[in-house]
């Protein structure tokens, strides 16, 4: 939920003009920040009536079953190889069953804003990542600068000089691991999945099915089958999978081909925002004023750590 670099393949989607789109790239822009910013509303919805195992397992299947359907009306098939399907395995752990897992524990003792802004930590791990993994990835002063802005942004939310009063730790930490999931999954998908030649749509679809594998196989081992459906917050968790896991994937998609990935990615920079007011209207969570703060400096730092030095310029 924080990144238009393809999770299947780590590589941008293909910038090949895609066909007519149905809506201006601005209005599907809005949607997906839209979609991914009440996310984490869902998943605190959801798991007010269900188990956070149970909350992904649900997200998961829904969200598969999107892309199932989209892989269909394309005639794409599932990749191919025994060497693929093994790192596929690796990447939906990481980018899927542990990060998605992790946040829905969270937030049953984090209100879902905080669980937002902590999504939007995840370009700044990736950076400092990628500093280490990445050779290619060359740092810059200005990124230096936007890595130390955006930690103290965090710090900044979590009221660091009050001694992190009134936080609960466990739950924090859980979806600040969520957000440093994300980029060890992509570091990992660029280093042994690019260039298999199967399609975004076709390598995603079948991350997400191995990811729904995985939790198929977790979930009954820790939680037990619900003696009731509890309605809302199961169509809670229909609106995360389908909406927030599956048509998003393809929205963002659509947006990298036809925009390219610099314009893309500014949907980042709204999540935490949309996270943030969508909590506090609809779930009555309160803010204090360091959040609201904070979240715009992690933001800014993260804007920083995007800036590419120009060609030929060290």
């Amino acid at each position: 939920m924080s990144t238009v670099t393809t999770a299947a393949t780590g590589e941008s989607a293909p910038a090949a003009a895609p066909s007519r789109p149905r809506l201006d790239w601005r209005l599907r822009f809005g949607a997906l920040s839209l979609i991914w910013g009440f996310s984490f509303l869902f998943i605190k919805v959801g798991t007010e009536g269900y188990a956070p195992f149970q909350v992904t397992l649900g997200r998961l299947v829904f969200g598969t079953a999107v892309l199932a359907a989209a892989m269909a009306a394309k005639r794409q098939r599932l990749p191919r190889g025994a060497r693929t399907w093994g790192h596929l395995t690796v990447a939906a752990f990481l980018l899927n069953a542990l990060p998605c897992s992790l946040f829905a524990y969270a937030e049953l003792t984090i209100p879902s804003t905080l669980a937002g802004i902590c999504n939007a930590t995840s370009p700044l791990w990736g950076m400092l990542l990628s500093l280490v993994a990445l050779s290619e990835d060359r740092p810059t002063r200005v990124r230096f600068a936007g890595l130390g802005l955006g930690f103290i942004g965090v710090l900044t939310v979590l009221g660091a000089w009050e001694g992190f009063h009134g936080l609960d730790v466990t739950g924090t930490v859980m979806a600040l691991l969520a957000s440093l999931s994300y980029p060890i999954g992509w570091i990992h998908v660029r280093r042994t999945l690019a260039g298999t030649g199967d399609s975004h749509l076709a390598m995603t679809g079948a991350q997400l099915l191995l990811a729904t594998a995985q939790l198929a196989v977790v979930t009954p081992l820790f939680t037990s089958f619900p003696a009731r459906f509890a309605p809302v917050p199961l169509l809670a968790i229909a609106a995360l999978g389908a909406l927030g896991t599956g048509l998003a994937v393809l929205v963002q998609y659509g947006l990298v081909a036809e925009v390219g990935p610099t314009t893309a990615q500014m949907v980042t920079y709204f999540i935490p925002v949309i996270a943030a007011a969508a909590g506090v209207a609809v779930l009555g969570e309160s803010l204090r004023w360091s959040t609201p703060v904070g979240a715009l400096i992690v933001i800014a730092g993260v804007a920083l750590t995007q800036v590419r030095p120009k060609r030929g310029v060290s």
